[in-house]
């Protein structure tokens, strides 16, 4: 962890480095792929617990809230609902 005034180090390797990139440059499909590419690895090629960890939080902070899927449901059944009641 960087003190007071130090930066902090740059997250795992280069791959790694490469997909938060790619999230940040707002491709976040892109940067998931890569994440899921960097997981399917095994860890005899290279890949370190810390890259592991990196690639699952990209993973995490790139997905869509599960509460937006009920919210989108909800809506649609009061669409439809309303659809019913004055077409019927």
């Amino acid at each position: 962890m960087a003190k007071g005034g130090q930066t902090p180090r740059e997250p795992g390797s280069d791959e790694v480095r490469a997909a938060w990139a790619r999230k940040d440059a707002g491709d976040v499909a892109g940067a998931r792929k890569d994440a899921r590419r960097i997981l399917a690895k095994d860890p005899s090629q290279g890949l370190s617990q810390e890259d592991r960890a990196q690639a699952e939080d990209l993973l995490r902070a790139t997905s869509a809230p599960r509460a937006l899927y009920g919210f989108a449901l909800l809506g649609a059944a009061l669409l439809v609902g309303l659809a019913l009641t004055r077409y019927s």
